[in-house]
């Protein structure tokens, strides 16, 4: 597949993921005959000028989708600089009357910038960070911070290291941007009781912050890199050229051979896994063309607690997103009130090991789960285990 060609691929999948319909990608995907930059046909010129359309009628959160996808994967050039400026200013417009607000922190190594809502150093409220993948942006979960805030938690979405506003550098060590959040919010929200819903890439910092941090509370991730990814040089080869080119300008290194020697830094190994103690929820795409299959199996034997949810899809379940959000806000109320009950002891290796098929709801805290067979092995009523 040539660099246009799956750059639109993957404008389907993240468009979905953003809520836009098929037609509405259709509809402008022909228009676009290159990406060379400055080109009127350029893939940031293109989605720029339909994001400019919907802006100028007053629709700031349509027009904020489109120049996310502009700047799609990453703002390497002049036009998906631009595109990532106007991501946030459109945005900006958006979250006026709805409760959210803009913070900025600055951090030794640079910038990182955020969204949040129910942040309140008199009534502190439960803390979840909202952290997308290495190509999105924090503009595309940031809608979800208002729902969050009227289920009594006080949220924040911001960014890896590298993506949209934040100009930190991706490293094998910046999970430690999570301890550093944790730490300027601790006068506004209770972060002693924090969750994260880390998508992707970011859930691979989560679980290695949790490692270290007795704060973070529980983890709720979609195709989380672990290990495998990292350092299996058998895998490498079948990673979408974006995903690495991407991952090469994040990290700053100079070729791809760089780069891999640079993330076999980042791989967690089972001492680490082992020392997550608190629930992880981990959505399985069974078609993930980033992520190994090995990770989710790594997962269910070093973690105590964790459940995954299995959609027959790609890498993200771009297809499934509605029934994605909702399992994770679910799992995310349902750690909170295994926690506040007293019950998170229930959740022990047994029910670790069962993952729920799409089309199943979730057990509610507490329910007997199917337990795991003197063997070891899971029982065939829960596929893809």
């Amino acid at each position: 597949m040539n660099h246009l060609e799956e750059l639109k691929e993957f404008a389907r999948l993240h468009a979905r993921g953003q809520g836009m319909t098929e037609r509405q990608v259709a509809a402008v995907l022909p228009w676009i005959t290159t990406d060379e930059p400055g080109h009127p046909g350029s893939w940031a010129r293109v989605w720029s000028a339909e994001a400019d359309r919907l802006a100028f009628a007053g629709r700031p959160i349509d027009a904020c989708r489109r120049y996310a996808l502009a700047r799609f994967p990453h703002h390497g050039d002049d036009d998906r600089l631009r595109a990532q400026h106007n991501c946030v200013r459109t945005f900006d417009d958006w979250r006026r009357r709805r409760g959210v607000d803009r913070l900025v922190l600055d951090h030794p190594g640079g910038t990182v910038a955020a969204w949040t809502a129910g942040l309140d150093g008199g009534r502190q409220r439960p803390l979840v960070v909202i952290m997308g993948g290495i190509v999105s942006v924090k503009e595309q979960w940031a809608p979800l911070l208002p729902k969050l805030a009227r289920l009594g938690y006080a949220a924040i979405a911001t960014e890896m290291p590298g993506v949209g506003e934040n100009t930190l550098r991706y490293r094998a060590d910046s999970w430690e941007l999570l301890p550093y959040l944790l730490d300027h919010l601790s006068d506004r929200a209770r972060v002693t009781q924090t969750s994260v819903l880390g998508l992707s890439f970011s859930g691979h910092l989560a679980l290695r912050a949790a490692a270290d941090d007795s704060r973070i509370r529980s983890i709720h991730t979609v195709g989380a890199p672990v290990s495998e990814f990292f350092s299996d040089p058998l895998w490498w080869p079948r990673v979408p050229g974006i995903t690495r080119e991407t991952l090469r300008r994040l990290t700053g290194v100079a070729d791809q051979s760089e780069l891999r020697s640079v993330l076999a830094d980042f791989a967690l190994d089972e001492t680490t896994l082992e020392s997550v103690r608190v629930p992880v929820n981990y959505v399985v795409s069974k078609r993930d063309e980033i992520i190994p299959a090995g990770e989710h199996q790594l997962l269910a034997r070093t973690l105590p607690r964790v459940r995954f949810k299995e959609f027959d899809d790609v890498h993200g379940s771009p297809a499934h997103q509605g029934a994605l959000r909702s399992w994770l806000v679910a799992s995310l109320v349902r750690s909170r009130i295994a926690e506040s009950s007293g019950r998170a002891g229930r959740y022990g290796r047994a029910a670790a090991r069962v993952t729920v098929p799409h089309g199943t709801a979730s057990p509610a805290p507490g329910a007997q789960l199917p337990a795991t067979r003197s063997d070891g092995r899971r029982p065939s009523a829960t596929p893809g285990s």
